[in-house]
This record gives structure tokens, sequence and C-alpha cells, in this order.
């Protein structure tokens, strides 16, 4: 079962962000504040059916994309490969490593979007930037070097 205080803390963001609390919405979004991190939706799917509360795919799907565009939540954009997901209350960017492909949190200068604009004129109105650094963490580092 996902920790109460999450779920609690979820219907409250959620009411406090305008959005339903409805029973798909608080699972989800308590369960990213829960574990933290970067997660996938089919990861979420299979952590909540460890927990013993399936909640169909395309249900969280839905839920993610209402509370990425509450503000709620952020999507890693970390290149090709599945959409990642958190929990967040703050603007930042990511580091993936080459090697063992860990996504890290790395603080944003500004700490809102958009925090960069492009040179010169851009296309359109610029609402966000993600910036995603690459290269070989600490860990996989010292395991290289062993």
């Amino acid at each position: 079962m996902i920790d109460q205080s999450s779920l609690e803390t979820a219907r409250k963001f959620l009411k406090d962000r305008g959005l339903r609390a409805t029973n798909p919405r608080v699972l989800v979004y308590g369960l990213l504040r829960e574990m933290g991190g970067h997660h996938s939706v089919d990861g979420l799917v299979a952590q909540l059916e460890n927990r013993g509360i399936p909640v169909p795919r395309m249900s969280v799907y839905n839920v993610v994309t209402d509370l990425q565009h509450s503000g709620l939540i952020m999507c890693a954009d970390c290149g090709p490969g599945r959409a990642l997901y958190e929990a967040s209350d703050e603007w930042h960017h990511h580091f993936v490593c080459r090697i063992c492909m860990e996504v890290t949190d790395v603080p944003c200068i500004l700490g809102r979007k958009p925090c960069l604009v492009p040179p010169g004129s851009a296309p359109g109105t610029v609402d966000e930037a993600q910036v995603i650094f690459r290269g070989v963490c600490y860990a996989c580092q010292a395991k290289l070097q062993s």
C-alpha cells in the first residue's frame, strides 16, 4: 500500500491546483512523491500492481498527462526511450550517465522555466527549456578505474 501521508499530501496538492482528487490521480501522484526519482508509466503500473492496487495503463498515462499540465510533475526529457516522470516542486535539469543510464537531477540556475531562450529569433514563444547533461557518473568512473 502507498504511505497514507503521501496520499493525503497528494490530495492536498491536487486540490490546491484545482484538480479533482480522483482515486487514480491520488494513487499515481502519491506513489511518485513517495518513491522519488524518475519513473516510466510501465514502472508506475508495475509498482501499483505489486502493492495490490491495479490501475489500467491508459489511466496512468492520462493521469501523468494531467499532472504534467498542472505542473505537479515533470517529464525528465532524457532523449530516446521511455518517458520518465517525477514529482517535482522546482524546475531543474538532468544528468544522464552514458554507462548505467542513471538519471540525476541538476539544479537550474533560475529555478523556473524557461531558463534559456534560443539565440536570435525563435520560431515561436518559448515556455520551457530542458538541459540534458550526458557523461559518466562518479560511481561508473570509479568502477572503470578499478
